[in-house]
């Protein structure tokens, strides 16, 4: 029997198809590809039903609006199909964890969905050990903060030894209190990946049990529905990490490949697994952390190391178009020249983008030591047979980084919509006013540099550092926070938007081409060139421009411009730049000259 989807009200209903009824609800939409296109609506749970008396009197009221998603007819974009027999594994590979050597374009990549992840033997030997000690510390009724007491204002109330498991389930349904979205699911597997290395770094006190269970969770991809605000930075990401072990728990909302969003109990039952039971501790260990600042800030870092690589070619494809000169130092540049330099834009991208490309290097040693460091409290040393309440959970390293990504990437958009105004304006560019032919009847680019200084214009505003705020929460005990939630989330935005006015850059930049032939560039801008006309034909007059720019802007995101280029630069690095050259006597490295540096993890 075919099973449809009814959207009503933000609440996904079950809809099997049954003997004829007539259309109710108000929903009038003509079903041509159906036979019979009548339902019989009854209120769900994932994939049950809650009474099977329910009748649609029950669900609907009059003029109720109803969308219907059903199968092979265009979905929702809020909507997720389920695929039979589809996996978000194409191939399976797996990573190993340690909780100490993973890196942030390992996380990015699990959050993909091309890899599975397994624990290494050393790591659940930690784990064991940990446990063990903690199930000592419970068996002879010691008071431990977070172990035998409650949290924040109440660490001084002591909680019986039979209530300990019901302790740990309230705190986590109680912390489960964000707001708004939920994370895609890329970025949910990232957070719950991230979340189990640092648990087997083996500091936690978690059962190795749990940890098996959240590794089987990812594996088939039971994504928790995490909203995406509601963290300070510190005790950790406290919201999105409980919302994240609250599907784990079978409540709340879970997200699968086969299910799409339902109840998180269905979702764990339709792939075989079973809801976690906690034991003492254990909601403590997997709320207690920055993960979601980290998760976040590891594709961040990604990101911007892509889009910086490519900013220097789409730069080099713009001074080409605009005659600029290579030598912009060199005194020889002033001769036979009607221009004495050029614009700051042209001649100054080795200083702009230099330092853009330093702060993100800076940036992902802080994100990679944040990545492997274990940030719970209270701590759990099993080598020494104790617990230690610090302050690894505070977001204050990761926040900081971030907050100074997004201020150095966004210098990558500032100086590009400054190379679009020379390349659309006639009297800096010597071409056809926006870029195409017959102004006036045509508009161009008018309008596509338009929207790349209203992306420059939005980022200023983003730019502010979110990690210079703090609240005291918790009445008065948590006082210091590092709002490295929103850094995070912000540094994303920030480095979307770069994506986007590059995106509009080389648009311009090939579209400036055109006016140039029969004369050519050379050859890796060439290619860069043809890849972008592989999806985007030249503008001989006015068009829609949107799925130009997002065409782009989604070769960008892929690397794709990167990967044409980049045969051309190895090789000219090869070639033409010598393994050693004469140190300038002025010059000195802020690097020790000894063996490269250790990395420092919060342990």
């Amino acid at each position: 029997m075919p099973r449809f989807t009814v959207h009503i009200r933000d609440e996904w209903l079950a809809v099997p198809a049954g003997t004829p009824p007539t259309p109710s609800g108000g929903s009038d939409k003509k079903l041509s590809n159906v036979m019979s296109p009548t339902f019989a609506v009854r209120r769900c749970q994932g994939l049950g039903l809650l009474d099977s008396d329910d009748t649609i009197d029950d669900v609907l009221e009059d003029n109720d609006f109803v969308e219907l998603a059903i199968e092979g007819d265009t979905m929702s974009p809020d909507f997720i199909p389920y695929e039979p027999g589809v996996s978000h594994l194409l191939h399976v590979q797996y990573i190993c964890l340690d909780g100490n050597s993973l890196t942030s374009t390992d996380l990015v990549n699990l959050g993909r969905g091309l890899y599975k992840i397994k624990l290494t033997m050393e790591a659940e030997k930690k784990v064991v050990k940990s446990r063990e000690l903690l199930d000592t510390i419970v068996k002879e009724n010691k008071v431990v903060y977070g172990i035998t007491t409650g949290f924040g204002k109440f660490a001084r109330t002591v909680i019986p030894v039979s209530k300990l498991k019901e302790l740990q389930e309230n705190l986590v349904r109680s912390h489960s209190a964000g707001v708004g979205n939920p994370l895609s699911p890329e970025r949910t597997r990232m957070l719950l990946a991230l979340r189990i290395n640092v648990l087997a770094k083996g500091y936690s006190g978690i059962s190795l049990e749990t940890l098996h269970a959240m590794v089987e969770a990812f594996n088939a991809s039971c994504l928790s529905f995490v909203p995406e605000k509601g963290t300070v930075g510190a005790s950790g990401d406290l919201a999105p990490l409980s919302h994240l072990a609250l599907g784990l728990m079978g409540e709340g909302k879970m997200w699968s490949p086969k299910s799409g969003w339902a109840d998180a109990k269905y979702v764990l039952e339709a792939h075989g697994l079973k809801p976690v039971s906690l034991r003492p501790k254990e909601g403590l260990a997997l709320i207690n952390g920055t993960q979601m600042i980290t998760s976040l800030g590891a594709e961040a870092v990604e990101r911007a190391q892509a889009i910086a690589q490519q900013a220097d070619i789409i730069a080099a494809l713009t001074l080409e178009v605009l005659k600029g000169t290579t030598k912009a130092f060199d005194s020889e540049s002033h001769r036979f020249c009607d221009r004495v330099q050029d614009a700051y834009t042209m001649r100054c991208c080795p200083q702009v983008h230099g330092v853009t490309n330093d702060t993100i290097k800076f940036v992902k040693n802080i994100i990679n030591t944040e990545i492997n460091s274990a940030t719970d409290n209270p701590m759990v040393f099993a080598e020494r047979g104790e617990t230690i309440s610090g302050g690894n959970f505070h977001g204050e390293y990761p926040a900081k980084a971030l907050d100074f990504l997004a201020i150095a990437v966004h210098e990558l958009a500032s100086i590009s919509e400054r190379r679009i105004e020379r390349l659309c304006n006639p009297s800096l560019s010597e071409l056809p006013a926006f870029l195409v032919n017959e102004g006036g009847l045509n508009s161009g680019f008018m309008i596509a540099h338009c929207t790349a200084a209203a992306l420059v214009s939005e980022n200023k505003v983003l730019c502010h550092p979110s990690s210079v705020d703090s609240l005291s929460t918790s009445a008065a005990t948590e006082d210091h926070v590092s709002m490295g939630g929103w850094a995070a989330r912000k540094a994303l935005r920030v480095i979307e938007h770069v994506e986007q006015v590059l995106a509009i850059e080389l648009l311009a930049a090939c579209q400036g081409i055109e006016f140039l032939r029969p004369l050519r560039t050379t050859t890796p801008l060439e290619k860069v060139y043809e890849l972008v006309r592989s999806l985007v034909k030249p503008w001989i007059k006015d068009r829609f421009m949107s799925p130009d720019i997002e065409a782009v802007h989604r070769l960008l995101i892929d690397q794709k411009v990167w990967a044409v280029a980049k045969p051309y630069i190895d090789k000219y690095q090869t070639e033409y730049i010598p393994e050693s050259r004469p140190i300038s006597p002025t010059a000195f490295s802020l690097d020790p000259p000894a063996s490269p540096r250790k990395r420092v993890r919060h342990e």
